[in-house]
């Protein structure tokens, strides 16, 4: 049997367009891939957007808070030009490959450090979330780090 080009032009269409749909066929099914968003409030968070802005531009200007990787876990030192009495806030951990292992933690601190222990966090990237409030002052700090 001989094939004209015609006919090899149509089939290598079909052929194309089998390969894609392939594909997405498989990346919507495959149960590895999560396709959440970020936030369960997504659309409540972005008007919020501009305080969260407000309160990174707060704790730029005041002194930061060291995170450090120990033996026993993470540890955030806090500034001891910090009121301790006054601080409230919450620390949020992000796991972006896995929505199940984000968590949050209230601040509640009697000297300047915090210890995020070991056994909480797996290797891997997590965002950090650290917020509080002083006097009526909120203040945002945000980093990336791999454990």
């Amino acid at each position: 049997m001989k094939i004209n080009w015609g006919t090899g032009v149509v089939l290598a269409f079909i052929g194309f367009i089998s390969f894609i749909l392939f594909f997405v066929f498989k990346m919507n099914m495959d149960n590895r891939s999560n396709h959440d968003l970020v936030t369960e409030d997504y659309y409540k968070d972005a008007l919020n957007h501009q305080t969260e802005i407000n309160a990174q531009v707060n704790a730029n200007n005041a002194d930061k808070i060291l995170i450090e990787k120990t033996a026993e876990g993470l540890l955030l030192i806090f500034p001891e030009t910090i009121d301790l009495k006054e601080l409230e806030g919450t620390v949020s951990l992000y796991r972006p490959s896995n929505k199940q292992l984000d968590f949050d933690l209230p601040i509640s601190l009697s000297n300047t450090h915090l210890l995020i222990p070991d056994k909480r966090l797996l290797d891997g990237r997590w965002d950090i979330k650290i917020n509080w409030k002083i006097n009526e002052d909120s203040y945002l700090q945000k980093e990336k780090i791999t454990y």
